[in-house]
């Protein structure tokens, strides 16, 4: 009998407990739906309550606050004594809760030693000063958090909280204390690297005035100066000058760095990379040859002769297309290239891009079928990479004037390329082939099913692509503007860019009222930039922007405009300013998270000089 009474009292203790720590769901819900609605006089039975089932201090804390947004001070502060007496131990946070309560009826002595005691009462372990710390920081107590982590310093051996310190001086905007405690942190342990830099960028962003990056970069460079051989400062200045697209400065640490520690390849190839992407294609082409200059034993070598091509290519088809003496010089780099390297799979990427260079900026399309036809005898191909060559190559038929061979062509790699992202992106040309051969309603079939692939770049260009014809093809019987539209596409296609030009001033002239107005002047922009005549591209840009504001082209102007500006005027005010149009004027835009980080870099950007074109005179780095 006695044992049965011990199981079922055993039983009642675990049923009532587990009914404290599981409060009723509905009223979980009903009270936080309550408090988040601001209805405090509903909120505040219904969390005490769901207190004492839980014991789970978040509702207390939130029942509080609800009383403290009723200025019902005093009932806080009486239930708080309760807690205490309950708790028989004073606890920590509900020393601050009670501190908080008393400044709020202005009895600001009470609540210092209410806090006082809460420094007192916290255990001496990380978590434990960790929460009451939260608990100052909920009030906005930030001097009384920065008071209790110095005490945790002493109190609790070698434990520091540099990253907290620095949370806590931020709120404070206290930027030197902040950078120094960041600073400790990854002197301490260079792991912490990406997270500090990760509490950099969120400082930086959150500075108004712009005062921290200068005092950021102050106080580091004398840290390298006082302490050279901490190695995560100079990885802390490198990221801070990428921050602020300085690649030229970027580069000259990593240099440095690279001679103390022979491991930074991978990030000088990385930081070309990105230098490429910004159009900075002199720096781009400096990091690429500081590590040809290692010569070829080096694992690197191969990778930066490459990519110091491809650098060099997107700067003569970016910027100076037209000049002929430069594509041949290029040309003849692309042979010696090839030769050095050999015809191999590896060597693909060059293949291409010498093909295309021949075909679509010296005209040698013979020379470049003749290249990639050779190509697709390389052994050892990939079916990735033979789809590649055979899709140059149908370009170049396209070039070339041969559009049946090129259809032949794309329907080849469709069907070696049915389940993957490469099959859509050959059946997007090859709908956009038969655009540009007049036939109009194949093409936006085609360009229907591809809006549903799964690239999303392939989806979101077949469905801009479809709206424009299903816009515009129905205007007139026979669709006569849109024939010359598409054709100046496909002379634009082929870099016929004097003609593609003249095709459309023939629709300005012919039909001055259709509604392609705006798209046509949105491809001269595009076709002025393709002949690096930026002043041009900006007009017919602006224009878009101040007659067609309204339409779907306004933000694509308005980015490439931005863009044009930043990379290609150098104009940062401007740039911002267009930037700026897109975030506010066009909020759902595709382009507003690009332009917001742009935007933002361009606050407090410090651009490198001027571009030098590869083999001008560069500053010596080595």
């Amino acid at each position: 009998m006695n044992r049965l009474l011990l199981t079922l009292f055993a039983f009642f203790i675990v049923f009532v407990a587990s009914g404290q720590v599981n409060p009723d769901q509905t009223n979980v819900q009903l009270a936080t739906q309550y408090y988040n609605n601001r209805e405090f006089e509903k909120a505040a039975p219904l969390l005490r309550e769901v207190y004492e089932t839980s014991k789970n201090r978040y509702y207390y804390r939130l029942y509080l606050l609800s009383l403290a947004e009723l200025q019902r001070y005093d009932e806080a502060i009486d239930d708080i004594k309760r807690e205490i007496r309950r708790n028989r131990d004073p606890q920590a946070d509900l020393l601050v809760h009670w501190g908080a309560l008393l400044k709020l009826q202005k009895n600001d002595s009470e609540a210092a030693a209410r806090y006082q005691e809460a420094l007192k009462a916290t255990p001496s372990d990380r978590a434990s000063y960790i929460n009451t710390s939260n608990m100052f920081l909920q009030w906005r107590e930030y001097e009384w958090a920065e008071k209790l982590y110095l005490q945790g310093r002493k109190s609790i051996p070698g434990e520091k909280f540099h990253s907290e310190l620095a949370s806590v001086y931020l709120y404070l905007r206290n930027y030197s204390q902040m950078l120094d405690e960041l600073l400790e942190l990854v002197k301490v342990d260079e792991k912490q690297l990406s997270r500090v830099q990760s509490s950099l960028s969120s400082a930086m962003y959150l500075d108004i005035e712009n005062n921290l990056k200068d005092e950021f970069r102050t106080i580091l460079l004398k840290r390298i100066q006082s302490e050279p051989d901490v190695i995560a400062y100079n990885r802390l200045l490198i990221w801070f000058f990428i921050q602020e697209r300085q690649f030229a400065a970027a580069l000259r640490q990593y240099i440095a760095l690279d001679r103390r520690t022979g491991a930074e390849e991978p990030h000088i190839l990385a930081l070309a990379q990105m230098a490429l992407n910004s159009q900075n294609f002199a720096q781009a082409s400096s990091a690429y040859d500081y590590i040809l200059l290692k010569g070829t034993e080096n694992p690197s070598w191969a990778q930066a002769f490459i990519y110091k091509l491809h650098a060099d290519y997107q700067y003569f088809t970016t910027t100076i297309p037209d000049d002929k003496e430069y594509g041949m010089l290029l040309s003849g780099r692309f042979e010696e290239g090839l030769k050095t390297l050999g015809m191999t799979p590896g060597s693909v990427f060059l293949i291409r891009e010498y093909a295309h260079l021949l075909a679509f900026y010296l005209e040698k399309h013979e020379e470049a079928t003749k290249l990639l036809q050779t190509a697709l005898e390389i052994k050892g191909l990939r079916l990735q990479e033979m789809s590649e060559i055979k899709t140059e190559l149908a370009d170049v038929f396209i070039f070339a004037g041969d559009p049946y061979e090129a259809i032949l062509l794309y329907s080849q790699v469709i069907d070696l390329n049915r389940n993957n992202h490469i099959g859509d992106e050959v059946k997007l040309k090859k709908a956009r082939l038969g655009y540009y051969m007049g036939n109009f309603s194949w093409a936006a079939a085609q360009l229907d099913v591809l809006k549903a692939s799964t690239s999303k770049l392939t989806a979101n260009d077949a469905m801009e692509l479809s709206i424009f014809l299903h816009n515009h093809s129905s205007e007139d019987s026979i669709n006569k503007a849109l024939q010359y539209f598409a054709n100046a596409d496909l002379l634009f296609f082929r870099n016929k860019n004097d003609e593609a030009m003249a095709s459309l001033d023939s629709i300005d002239e012919l039909f001055p009222y259709h509604s392609l107005i705006d798209d046509v002047l949105f491809r001269k922009a595009k076709i002025h930039l393709k002949m690096n005549n930026p002043e041009s591209a900006v007009e017919m840009l602006e224009r878009i922007v101040k007659d067609f504001g309204f339409d779907l082209l306004a933000d694509d102007a308005l980015y490439l405009l931005a863009e044009t500006h930043n990379f290609k005027l150098n104009n940062k005010d401007r740039a911002m300013e267009a930037y700026r149009k897109i975030m506010f004027d066009h909020p759902g835009s595709i382009y507003v998270p690009d332009s917001r980080d742009k935007y933002r870099a361009l606050q407090g950007e410090n651009p490198d000089a001027g571009i030098p074109a590869p083999g001008e005179a560069k500053e010596d780095l080595f």
